[in-house]
């Protein structure tokens, strides 16, 4: 609507045609451009009027200088060739009386207020005094207290509209779009002039902060956080579905009340509501270009309009709304916070020094099935967490935040790839012109050091490559005539590690460390279904599938996976399950459920065959005709938080410290890459009772279900010495979470102290106990819920 504008109205589009001739006549300019103009008017004015009246101004104040009349069209998208195309043409440049001066600013300068009353609907000034005509009739105590308050807003702003200091000037425009807010929903007959206004309005707070942007003082955060405060509770009422926004608003509150000078804490908190917001704008700036974009282009092709113009429309669309000017505040905020937080440019994931070439991708999952022959260096702009690294790339640098314990981290280290976010976007951009050029990457304590080394210093043989896993093997597991098996009589021939590990810390840790009931479909299950009669089309469709693949044609993996879905349960298999699910305490689904938990099997069944754990076995030399799959079947433990504990600092590789992430919900969103950083901290083997809290969340949603089953994938090819295998094949929860907007204002987790060494103590405790059972570093996954720990999976830290 404030491209559109609000249109003419009464006698609005007469005085347009009644005006211009005003200007001519008492302006003495009657003939030429002007009166080329005034016929353009007479038949049709459109918002390019404003454009050229500004022109003409502009070549006024300049001097008369005919430069400044084109460079005024030209930055608006005006050519000579537009000018000409109109149904009236204006061909002519302006050509007016020195002593006229004065008298054409002030009367271009009123006109100027008609035509914006009519083509821009941001135009602040008409908006206001659209409000006001008629005795205040629209602004009126009809509406409520909020009236007064509003016209003395509007008052201030008028008179103050175009001041240098924009502290005073920013307060009362939010302020009034705040106060207009619930009138907006009660007017009726004058709903288009307010709904107008607050569009003004809110042009008004971009621009104006636009301006004051060279004055601020951006080592002073409380004036920094008081003008994103302004922002976020413009943007507010912006928008729908605001509630990411909303919880941002209320988190920024809390951390702009708490503020502590050169405190080290307190911005790491800061900078994970910016992270978080960040977050939240890029989303939403995706989210215009996927619902608008498709329609420019076609609108845009019909109509004849050059293609830098479509490309660009959703672009500049988004760029002229108040998050962009957000969005750069924040930019320049995020270094002053990092430094108070001692934070470099770079959050190091996984520390290797290596040598490579760069290549830049927008999504770097496009890549994971792509063989590099030389050592290669992937600059992503985004990571899904679902990818596997590609053979051949030695280092992936990022914007994006993936979490240090996700499986693609944990990936990353065990293949021994750099990993690393990259916070500072002019070293990436920076990197990026370095397309095809050798780089070298040198660790230095918590930041990356990159340099330019020679290409002839590479080769394909060089040590620069990956080194490839060597001498992992094994074997195909066979069944052994159970379809369920109880925790008792998990073996290392019937299930995998995480079974296995289950069974080994049932009755070893304390009993406050809880360990969910747990039931396993034995390797050879699926084998020995599919084989069944009911399945034979299934088995033999799958079989031509696989001698594709082994030809190199991926894409028949998916049409597997598809495959297997459509797979039948034998009668002996729900019989067993059902007993053995039963006498091990746990519910069985019911006749309803089990079509979600037999498809739920599948699935897991399924994912032998995905992508990514299809090229991680090849890249690892690992025979995928062996890969057998066991399902390790437990209660979903609905808590407050997940975590994973590290037992040995992946980042430093101190064995002396527990590193942990934790992340509200269930745990997916973590070792999954959601979207944001999880909350982490760093605790002391010897000092269990002082954690340090290293990153605070900027999680977008948390994962939240109703008490259901989990059907975890245990294959006999993960957690292999060498090989971890990390979230490689799927786990399936019954019952699908929901998905919740998270909001962290009022976290104990992130804002009660006590709470916090509480519960983190208590969670390195945990993992200290685990690893002291084992004897080696531990890699765990747990749950707390009502201040209890569940444990859900322990495997050796890769």
């Amino acid at each position: 609507m404030a491209f559109v504008g609000r249109g003419g109205q009464g006698d609005v589009g007469q005085r347009i045609r009644d005006e211009i001739l005003v200007i001519q006549r008492n302006n003495d300019c009657k003939t030429g451009m002007m009166e080329e103009w005034h016929q353009k008017l007479h038949n049709n004015t459109s918002p390019d009027d404003i454009i050229i009246c500004e022109a003409l101004l502009n070549y006024i104040r300049c001097g008369f200088k005919i430069d400044a009349y084109w460079q005024t069209l030209n930055c608006h998208g005006l050519s000579k060739q537009k000018l000409s195309s109109y149904d009236r043409p204006i061909v002519s440049e302006p050509r007016f009386r020195a002593d006229a001066k004065e008298s054409l600013t002030r009367d271009l300068t009123m006109y100027l207020k008609t035509l914006k009353a009519v083509h821009s609907g941001a135009d602040l000034e008409s908006a206001i005094e659209t409000c006001y005509k008629g005795h205040n009739s629209v602004i009126s105590d009809s509406f409520g207290s909020l009236s007064s308050k509003l016209r003395e807003c509007l008052t201030f702003i008028k008179a103050h509209i175009h001041d240098e200091s924009i502290n005073q000037l920013m307060e009362k425009l939010v302020d009034s779009r705040i106060e207009l807010h619930p009138v907006l929903g009660t007017a009726r007959g004058r709903a288009k002039d307010l709904l107008f206004l607050d569009i003004s309005l809110a042009s008004a707070i971009k621009t104006t902060m636009e301006r004051g942007l060279k004055d601020l003082n951006f080592s002073h955060p409380p004036e920094i956080m008081f003008f994103i405060s302004l922002l976020l509770e413009s943007l507010c009422l912006s928008v729908v579905n605001n509630e990411d926004l909303i919880y941002c608003t209320k988190d920024w509150y809390r951390v702009s009340e708490s503020y502590i000078t050169n405190d080290a804490q307190w911005a790491l908190q800061a900078k994970a509501i910016l992270d978080r917001l960040q977050l939240v704008l890029a989303e939403r700036s995706q989210t215009y270009q996927k619902k608008f974009q498709p329609s420019v282009k076609y609108l845009g092709c019909l109509l004849g309009v050059e293609k830098y113009a479509i490309d660009n429309f959703t672009e500049e669309l988004v760029r002229a709304q108040s998050e962009a000017v957000l969005s750069i505040l924040i930019n320049r905020f995020e270094p002053v916070l990092r430094k108070v937080a001692n934070l470099g440019c770079w959050q190091v994931i996984s520390p290797v020094e290596v040598c490579g070439f760069i290549t830049s991708v927008n999504e770097l999952i496009t890549l994971q099935n792509k063989v590099y022959r030389r050592p290669t260096i992937i600059i992503a702009s985004r990571i899904t967490g679902e990818e596997e690294i590609p053979v051949g790339v030695v280092a992936v640098l990022t914007p994006d935040m993936p979490d240090v314990l996700s499986h693609i981290s944990i990936r990353a280290r065990n293949n021994k790839v750099c990993f690393a976010t990259c916070f500072d976007q002019n070293i990436l951009r920076n990197l990026r012109l370095k397309e095809g050029k050798a780089v070298s990457i040198r660790l230095k304590s918590t930041n990356l050091i990159i340099g330019d080394i020679s290409s002839s210093n590479l080769s394909l043989s060089s040590s620069a490559l990956p080194s490839i896993p060597r001498g992992i093997t094994f074997k195909r597991k066979i069944f052994l005539g159970k379809y369920a098996v109880s925790v008792e009589d998990f073996t290392p021939d019937m299930v995998g590690a995480k079974s296995c590990n289950i069974k080994f810390l049932r009755g070893r840790v304390p009993s406050w460390i809880k360990i969910p009931t747990s039931v396993a479909i034995p390797f050879g299950a699926f084998e020995t279904v599919l084989s069944e009669n009911i399945n034979k089309d299934i088995a033999n469709k799958i079989s031509r599938l696989y001698k594709f693949i082994n030809g190199g044609d991926l894409s028949k993996l998916q049409e597997i996976q598809e495959a297997v879905l459509q797979m039948s349960a034998p009668l002996s298999l729900i019989y067993e399950l059902k007993n053995k699910m039963r006498s091990s305490g746990m519910p069985w689904p019911g006749d309803e459920g089990w079509n979600l938990a037999w498809r739920s099997i599948k699935k897991v069944w399924a994912s032998k065959w995905n992508e990514r754990a299809f090229i991680s076995c090849r890249k690892a030399n690992l025979n995928h005709d062996n890969l057998c799959m066991a399902v390790l079947i437990q209660e979903t433990i609905s808590g407050d938080y997940a975590f994973v504990i590290h037992t040995k600092n992946p980042l430093s590789g101190d064995n002396s410290e527990i590193y942990t992430e934790i992340v509200k919900g269930l745990g997916e969103t973590l070792v999954g890459a959601y979207p944001g950083r999880a909350m982490s901290f760093v605790t002391k083997k010897n000092n269990l009772k002082s954690p340090i809290v290293t990153c605070y969340p900027s999680k977008l949603i948390g994962l939240y279900g109703k008490p259901s089953i989990i059907f975890r994938s245990d294959s006999n090819g993960e957690d292999l010495e060498k090989y971890a295998g990390a979230g490689l094949y799927d786990s399936v929860i019954m019952n699908d979470p929901e998905k919740v907007v998270l909001d962290y204002s009022r976290d104990p987790m992130v804002g009660d102290k006590s709470f916090q060494t509480s519960v983190f103590s208590k969670i390195a405790e945990t993992g200290k106990i685990i690893e002291s059972l084992y004897g080696y570093p531990q890699d765990i996954e747990g749950v707390l819920k009502d201040g209890l720990i569940y444990v859900v999976q322990a495997r050796p830290q890769m």
